[in-house]
C-alpha cells in the first residue's frame, strides 16, 4: 500500500513543517540509513538510541535522496530544501501508529509468535506447513523488537492472505505496544 505524507501526518499526529508537496506518496519506512532502496518513496524515522541516534543520520538520509523525515527534535530546515519533517512526540510510538494503523486495513489472520527462545524456527515452520494453502508474508530474519514489528507489519498488502509475525520483549510492558499493533 502507498500513503500520502498528509495521509501519514494525520494517522500519527504530526505537525508538518517544509517544503515537500504533501500528496507525495511513501511506500517505504526507513529506521536504518543503510536500508535505503527507493528514497524518493521512503519516509525517514530519526529513532533516538543510546548507541546510534537516527538524528545523527538525517544529513547522510538527505543526501541519499530521502525527502521525508518523521522527528521528535527540532531541525534546522533550511538545511534541506524540497524536504519535510513530520515532527511528533516519540518517533517509535509514530511508527507504531502507523503500523498499528496500516494493519488494521487488512482483514486475514496474523499469528503473532512469542516466548523467550525458539520464535524464528516456529515461524519458519508454520510458514512451510502453510504455505501451500495460504499467500504469507511474514516478519523478515528475527523483526520482533519495537522496531522490528512495526516494519514487519509495513509489509501487509492484499495478496497476502495470512500473517505470521514474530513479537519479543526485552523490557517489562513493551507486550503491551506489540499487541495494539499486531
Amino acid at each position: 500500500m502507498v500513503y500520502s505524507l498528509q495521509h501519514i501526518a494525520q494517522i500519527i499526529q504530526a505537525n508538518i513543517i517544509g517544503d515537500t508537496p504533501l500528496h507525495a506518496t511513501i511506500q517505504f519506512l526507513v529506521t536504518d540509513s543503510r536500508k535505503i532502496v527507493f528514497p524518493e518513496q521512503s519516509i525517514f524515522f530519526a529513532l533516538p538510541g543510546a548507541g546510534r541516534d537516527g538524528y545523527n543520520f538525517i544529513d547522510e538520509v538527505y543526501q541519499r535522496g530521502v525527502t521525508a523525515f518523521v522527528v521528535s527534535k527540532p531541525v534546522t530546515i533550511q538545511q534541506y530544501p524540497n524536504a519535510v519533517f513530520l515532527t511528533v512526540t516519540n518517533t517509535l510510538h509514530a511508527l507504531q501508529q502507523l503500523a498499528a494503523y496500516h494493519r488494521k486495513q487488512f482483514q486475514y489472520p496474523v499469528i503473532a509468535i512469542t516466548g523467550s527462545n525458539g520464535k524464528t524456527i516456529v515461524k519458519e515452520w508454520l510458514y512451510q506447513l502453510l504455505q501451500s494453502n495460504e499467500r504469507i508474508v511474514r516478519s523478515p530474519r528475527s523483526y520482533n523488537s519495537q522496531i522490528g514489528v512495526p516494519l514487519s507489519l509495513w509489509q501487509l498488502d492484499a495478496q497476502h492472505t495470512m500473517a505470521i509475525i514474530e513479537a519479543g520483549i526485552s523490557e517489562q510492558g513493551e507486550m503491551q505496544a506489540l499487541r495494539q499493533m499486531i
